[in-house]
């Protein structure tokens, strides 16, 4: 071999007829043969080990897929491909990463959303004689964005879909179908695992919100809101998408997310207070187009170092009440980790929430 010197160290040209000798690791297998594997003295390879740094905070993945499957859950996993025209019925307004050369025509765009793929797979298991489906799914969703890498920002999301009757067929169990109730107490059993419920609130979407979502009933869906931000949606299918997709009835989906969810509240350690707890219950008449979580969530900003716990305890519309009105009736919890708490304590805490609702939501006590 033709051998040359550089600053780097030497270049070797191989001859015409040595035509398997073409990169970097043909030459050194050359040389070794020649000088022979047997005088190559033996060596540990060379590897840095770096341990891995766990965040007690963090919320696995797997956690949040157990849970869901203890719930009676199945895990989905759909195409990253969509179909373009089906897409902008889940997702309008949004226009999505076309293939420029796609594996079909209904797989040609990128997904916005995990959403579609789930009710593509309901309408497929509904097919086969499935009564009851209930299905989440962890995956990207690819959204244009000119700031991002390559014009495209991938954000990891967590959805889920229930269709069908609300459990198995029992001969002691009556037999309803599904409804948005019975999403939203799974996806909360998903917030809790946070420990910063506090944190997380559903808000109400109608028709005339910016945030509503088409593809989701105006008066059967809701917005999921953590620190005053909206990070995903949950609600019942348009009747009119139903039709289109060709599901089979009701169906509630939720779509959120992951980066919202993926962290908890580490827990503190505190002393249990040695004096006693006091309850006083008041009943309070509002709107009833207010929401009870906003009256309770007034309560706890309201009531002190003294208020521990509010809790909602009963609702009532009905004689006595003002037609409009309805009335909520609130447990409130008062303690002191340094001494018996007295009745002018107490009764100061309670007026003082009791102002701040009626200041804030026009509320009265009721008679």
């Amino acid at each position: 071999m033709a051998v040359e010197t550089t600053v780097e160290g030497w270049t070797a040209t191989a001859p015409t007829w040595r035509f398997d000798i073409a990169i970097e690791q043909d030459l050194i297998e050359e040389v070794g043969r020649i000088y022979g594997y047997d005088n190559i003295p033996n060596q540990h390879p060379a590897a840095t080990l770096k341990m891995h740094n766990h965040v007690e905070a963090d919320i696995p993945l797997k956690r949040v897929r157990n849970l869901l499957v203890d719930r009676g859950y199945h895990e989905a996993i759909t195409y990253s491909f969509v179909e373009p025209e089906q897409q902008k019925l889940v997702v309008p307004g949004v226009e999505p990463l076309i293939l420029p050369f796609p594996i079909s025509a209904d797989m040609s765009a990128m997904r916005l959303g995990l959403i579609q793929g789930l009710l593509n797979t309901v309408v497929h298991n509904q097919k086969r004689q499935q009564p009851r489906v209930r299905l989440f799914e962890y995956g990207l969703r690819f959204i244009p964005c000119e700031s991002a890498e390559n014009g495209m920002r991938q954000e990891p999301m967590l959805a889920g879909v229930i269709a069908g009757t609300r459990s198995e067929e029992h001969w002691d169990i009556e037999t309803n179908t599904v409804d948005f109730f019975d999403l939203k107490g799974d996806l909360e059993a998903v917030l809790e695992l946070t420990a910063n419920e506090k944190a997380y609130s559903f808000a109400a979407l109608s028709a005339e919100d910016k945030a509503a979502n088409p593809a989701l009933h105006p008066g059967q869906s809701a917005a999921i809101i953590v620190d005053g931000k909206q990070v995903g949606v949950i609600g019942t299918v348009h009747p009119e998408l139903e039709r289109k997709f060709g599901l089979n009835g009701r169906t509630i989906v939720f779509e959120v997310e992951w980066s919202a969810i993926d962290t908890k509240v580490i827990p503190e350690a505190a002393g249990l207070s040695k004096f006693p707890s006091n309850r006083r219950d008041i009943a309070v008449v509002v709107d009833e187009a207010v929401a009870s979580g906003d009256i309770v969530a007034a309560c706890l900003e309201q009531g002190g170092e003294f208020l521990k716990e509010a809790k909602l305890f009963d609702v009532y519309v009905g004689k006595g009440v003002e037609e409009g009105k309805k009335s909520l009736a609130i447990a409130l919890t008062l303690q002191s980790v340094e001494r018996t708490l007295e009745d002018a304590d107490i009764a100061g805490a309670v007026d003082a929430i009791v102002a701040h609702v009626s200041e804030k939501f026009g509320a009265s006590l009721r008679d």
